[in-house]
Order: structure tokens, then C-alpha cells, then sequence
């Protein structure tokens, strides 16, 4: 089995733990053929003003961040192929669109994940998104902003995490059900598929299941002529990089999917499941 994993970070990122140079030396180890590296830039904090429990998020330094990363990549022969991607946070806000744009035409990243952590001025990872709300409105404002996220005025490659708001749910049944959220999720997957972007399965799905989004949205994605997946283990530290990819491929076989995709610079590689 070829192995990937396309989408982590080190502790480049703000919440990251381990050096880039250890993810990437354990991502050999594990014999990990197109390993991808996506630090967070979460420009919808800055442009919004977001607060990470009262506390401002600290930025990636992309320009250390890239040195670094492009130099391990060079170093590298025939074995791990390293992608220099990059985790772009959506927000509606014009600000960040031109920042994210601007790291594009900078350093030429090998992939963009796009990603909504960010509703209404607050990270859905935290309580202060959920008070007040009953599940469904919670969830739904979510989906709409992913469903927006989607017309996202720069380029991207991968369409992050579909589910993330329910990982740290309050609520008694964190799951995301396709059925529940069908009307929403079918235009998220529409897009999807029109837009020829690829669906990111997310193995760190927590309290919101084994992995994001669901057997159940993934189905529905394949009935719609969805074909492109990506696997990621959002690992933030060495010992979860590949974290569940087994299962997660036997979940994506049983549904019908054939290969992997893996994007790099414009370029896509496929890998059979």
C-alpha cells in the first residue's frame, strides 16, 4: 500500500508541536510516499479580529516557514516526495482574501487546504460559538459558510475537514448526519464536484466520529460524481501523522472509491486505495 497524508502541521503552526524536520523524518520512517506539510494561515482570525480564549492567535511566519520547508524538500532523493502546502482559513473579509492571495503569489505553495474554523468573529472549536444554540442552527452556519468558502476568490486545492464544528460540540450527539443537513450538504457537494476540487477525509475527527465527514456524506458524494478524495490525519505532532488511514481506506473502498488524490503544484497523483 502506497501511503499519504496530506495535511498536517509542525510547529511552525501556532498550535503545532513538533519540529517540521522530525514530522517529516517520521513520515519516512512510516514509509509515507507524498507527505504534505499545510501550516496554518489563519488570516480570518487576523482580518476579523478572532480571539483564541481572549487571546490573539499567533501567526505562521511564512517567510521562515517556507525557507525551511523548501530546503528540506530539496533535500530529499526518490523516497518521501515533501508538499509545501498551506492551510488557508475562509472568512468572508476582503482583507484576508488579498493576504491569502498574497501568499500564493509569494511562495507558490505545492497545495492550498481551504478550510472554515471561523463563524461570525468566533472559532467553532469553542464554546462561545455554541451558547445559546441548538444543534441544528449551530451546525447549519457552519455548513453555510463552508458552502461559501467554496466561491473562495483564490486558488485552493482541497476542501478541508467538512465537520470540523462538531469535533468539539457540546452537545450529547456530536455527529454531523448527512440526512439531518441534506439540503446544505448536497449544494456543498455539488460545488464540489463542479469545481473540480477534492473532498479531504479527516481522520482527526474526535468526539464527531473516526473521521470527517462521514460514510454517510462520503456515499452521497459519490452519488453526486464525486471521485476525488484526499486522506489527512491533521496530525499537529509526530505520533498521529497516518493516524487511521487504514481505516479510513476501507471505509472509502466499501463506499467505491478507487485512488487517493494527491495535489502538487497544479498537478494531481493518484494513488489506488
Amino acid at each position: 500500500m502506497i501511503l499519504t497524508d496530506v495535511h498536517t502541521h509542525s510547529a511552525f503552526s501556532a498550535d503545532g508541536v513538533s519540529p517540521l524536520a522530525e514530522m517529516l523524518a517520521r513520515a519516512e520512517a512510516l514509509g509515507v510516499k507524498y507527505y504534505g506539510v499545510s501550516e496554518h494561515f489563519d488570516y480570518d482570525y487576523l482580518a476579523d479580529g478572532v480571539l483564541c480564549e481572549g487571546k490573539a492567535v499567533p501567526m505562521t511566519d511564512a517567510e521562515a516557514y517556507f525557507a525551511c520547508a523548501r530546503a528540506l524538500q530539496a533535500e530529499r532523493g526518490h523516497g518521501t516526495r515533501l508538499l509545501v502546502g498551506s492551510e488557508f482559513g475562509y472568512t468572508p473579509n476582503t482583507r484576508a482574501h488579498a493576504m491569502y492571495a498574497d501568499v500564493i503569489r509569494r511562495y507558490s505553495p505545492d497545495f492550498v487546504v481551504n478550510s472554515v474554523h471561523t463563524v461570525d468573529g468566533t472559532d467553532v472549536w469553542f464554546g462561545e460559538y455554541f451558547a445559546g444554540k441548538a444543534k441544528e442552527p449551530a451546525y447549519r452556519g457552519y455548513l453555510e459558510r463552508v458552502k461559501e468558502s467554496l466561491d473562495a476568490p483564490y486558488r485552493y486545492d482541497i476542501v478541508g475537514h467538512i465537520g470540523y464544528v462538531a469535533r468539539n460540540a457540546p452537545y450529547p450527539d456530536r455527529a454531523m448526519r448527512y440526512a439531518d443537513y441534506a439540503d446544505l450538504l448536497d449544494g456543498i457537494l455539488r460545488r464540489i464536484v463542479a469545481r473540480d476540487k477534492i473532498l479531504e477525509v479527516n481522520s482527526s475527527g474526535r468526539g464527531a466520529g473516526d473521521f470527517i465527514p462521514g460514510t454517510d456524506v462520503l456515499a452521497r458524494y459519490f452519488a453526486l460524481g464525486g471521485r476525488l478524495v484526499s486522506f489527512a490525519s491533521d496530525a499537529h505532532s509526530t505520533d498521529r501523522i497516518c493516524d487511521k488511514r487504514g481505516e479510513v481506506a476501507a471505509a472509502l473502498r466499501a463506499v467505491g472509491f478507487t485512488h487517493i488524490a494527491v495535489p502538487d503544484r497544479g498537478k494531481r497523483h493518484f494513488v489506488e486505495i
